[in-house]
């Protein structure tokens, strides 16, 4: 009992309580930094540094108070001074203006703490080489950091910038500037002046548009510029003759810049608005490996395309690309080439698959070789100022009657036929508003039908009467369904339907098991069942970016055999903006995580 006794004199509670005291440094990293000039202060918690790691060279240490002796290795008087301070991964909040005790620092890393401001004292660190200052809350830069000429390396990627001083520019030494993941709308001209720059990232900001005097930095070799919102590029820019690497990936672009860069290997271009490739801006390229120009709405390639000699990987995923020029075969070191996602015409799937030696290979098999005089096709000049081709017809077995405007096809067109055998039909780019009946003569031989750019309010059910057929291509029409009749279409492998009114995914489709490519963007598509759709099991392309889906069912990521899914586009919450980002492998992944067992 008396043991319970003196406890009611003691403090019942004294081993619950805390006491607010200054936050302390192990002795031990104290002694092996005036050792070794270096303090890593990383992911400790801190809420502020200690005025002994400030003081660290100034005061005398503990053990020189106390009486003992200090062998050669201990004497402290001989302490290196501490030229590296880490303090990343913190809960730092401020830092106190006696950073100045510390002027023999090279290195000072404050990356990932919680900063809004910081001390003007900073600019006294004049020996300071690298500044890490990424993932605060910093929304000014002061302009005492801009004195420090020795500085090498500034990181402030993740901060909430807005603007930054005209005094950037005394950075003369700067070799990596990085500004990404801020709101910045405007840049100072004075960067032009940071002529040692070698690396510069402006990712993910909200600029509209680059300063000239970019084209000054003369040894900048990378440039990225991603996730703006950039409608050109200064043409100035090719001025930089040193940049190797430019990234204007998620920008506003309608047309590939032109940059006659002569040192410029990889440029990538992706998930910009570019239409058309001219013959002009690729020409510039002289020194290009690397050519990324993915999601974007490029129709075809110039034959122009073989003035890139050097190029070894172009990637044209997810773009509007319907034919293919023989003359790709002929660049003589292109080692990979994407084409996933383009509504392709007259390349097989399994040759697609099989990878860019087999596909080039098949092109150069397409280069026909210079026909003599007596060979030359022959034409007649229609009424309507058509011309018929009958070399195209027997020799490439093709029936076209395109970009004519025309209201329906003249019979003259498919009295040239006289029986014969076509397996493809171009009559897109017209204004027809029905199919034409005499297409049906065709219907033992037809494989491919291209009726786009037209007219039409419905699809008639003649058309299923094409059994042979493996391609329809109907973008850009006024439909809102499919006939059900379609289904008898066994051997149909792609359908592209973009670019309609269709407001539902047409269920016919998922009766055709043989479909391997649906393309049903910029439609109002609310809605996909997505148990039907499994068993689709040869689909591997499905284009539903562009609709009203107000949700996307996790049941979607069983469809294991689609490997391009676009999803862009649409007012789904999830999965977020983020993962769609990501591409399909990651979307399926996502929605493989969320079904319910």
């Amino acid at each position: 009992m008396s043991r319970f006794k003196r406890g009611d004199k003691m403090d019942s509670l004294a081993g619950f309580r805390t006491e607010k005291t200054e936050p302390t440094v192990p002795h031990g990293l104290l002694k092996a930094a005036r050792k070794s000039g270096q303090l890593n202060l990383s992911g400790r918690g801190l809420t502020e540094v200690p005025q002994n790691v400030y003081r660290l060279n100034v005061d005398t240490p503990e053990e020189a108070n106390q009486n003992l002796s200090f062998g050669a290795s201990e004497r402290w008087w001989e302490q290196t001074e501490l030229t590296k301070l880490l303090l990343s991964s913190n809960q730092l909040t401020a830092l106190s203006d006696d950073i100045s005790l510390l002027p023999g620092l090279t290195t000072l890393d404050l990356h990932d703490n919680q900063l809004s401001s910081l001390p003007c004292t900073l600019g006294e660190l004049e020996q300071l080489q690298q500044l890490r200052l990424s993932h605060n809350r910093l929304s000014v830069l002061p302009v005492e950091v801009c004195v420090l000429k020795n500085l090498r390396s500034l990181t402030l990627q993740q901060n909430l910038l807005e603007t930054l001083p005209e005094e950037l520019g005394q950075l003369e030494n700067l070799t990596e500037l990085d500004l990404s993941n801020n709101h910045l709308k405007c840049l100072p001209s004075s960067l032009g002046r940071l002529t040692c720059l070698q690396k510069l990232d402006l990712s993910h900001n909200m600029l509209t548009c680059l300063p000239d005097s970019l084209a000054k930095l003369a040894s900048l070799k990378l440039l990225d510029c991603s996730n703006n919102q950039l409608t050109g590029v200064p043409v100035s820019i090719s001025e930089m003759l040193a940049l190797e690497q430019l990234f204007l990936r998620h920008n506003k672009l309608r047309l590939l810049p032109q940059l006659p860069a002569p040192n410029l290997k990889e440029l990538y271009v992706g998930n910009n608005q570019i239409e058309d490739l001219e013959a002009e801006q690729l020409a510039s390229l002289m020194a290009i490996s690397l050519l990324e120009l993915r999601d974007n709405k490029i129709k075809t390639l110039p034959e122009q395309i073989t003035l890139l000699s050097t190029l070894t990987r172009l990637d044209l995923t997810n773009n509007d690309i319907t034919t293919l020029p023989a003359s790709l075969s002929l660049l003589p070191n292109l080692k990979m080439l994407l084409l996933e996602g383009n509504p392709l015409r007259g390349i097989r799937r399994d040759l697609l698959t099989k990878g860019t030696n087999e596909l080039l290979k098949y092109l150069r098999g397409r280069i026909k070789e210079p026909e003599s005089a007596d060979t030359a096709p022959t034409a007649m000049t229609l009424p309507s100022q058509a011309r018929v081709n009958l070399h195209s017809i027997k020799t490439l077995k093709l029936l076209e009657y395109s970009e004519k405007q025309a209201e329906n096809i003249p019979d003259e067109l498919f009295d040239a036929v006289a029986g014969g055998v076509v397996t493809t039909v171009n009559f897109s780019k017209n204004q027809l508003t029905t199919l034409p009946t005499r297409l049906m003569e065709l219907q033992s031989s037809v494989s491919e039908v291209n009726l786009g750019f037209n007219r039409l309010t419905c699809c008639s059910p003649d058309i299923c009467k094409l059994l042979q057929l493996t391609h329809i291509d109907l973008r850009n029409n006024q439909l809102s369904e499919l006939p059900s009749e379609l289904e008898n279409l066994t051997k149909l492998r792609s359908v592209i339907l973009n670019y309609n009114r269709f407001k539902s995914f047409p269920d016919v489709l998922y009766q055709i098991v043989s479909l391997e490519t649906v393309l049903l963007g910029n439609n109002q598509v609310g809605s996909v069942d997505p148990g039907r759709l499994t068993r689709l099991v040869h689909l591997s392309t499905l284009d539903l970016s562009n609709n009203d889906l107000l949700n996307i069912p996790p049941e979607l990521g069983l469809c294991t055999n689609l490997r391009c899914l676009s999803l862009e586009g649409n007012p789904f919450r999830a999965p977020r903006a983020a993962i769609v980002a990501r591409g399909t492998d990651a979307v399926m992944e996502y929605l493989r995580s969320r079904i319910v067992t």
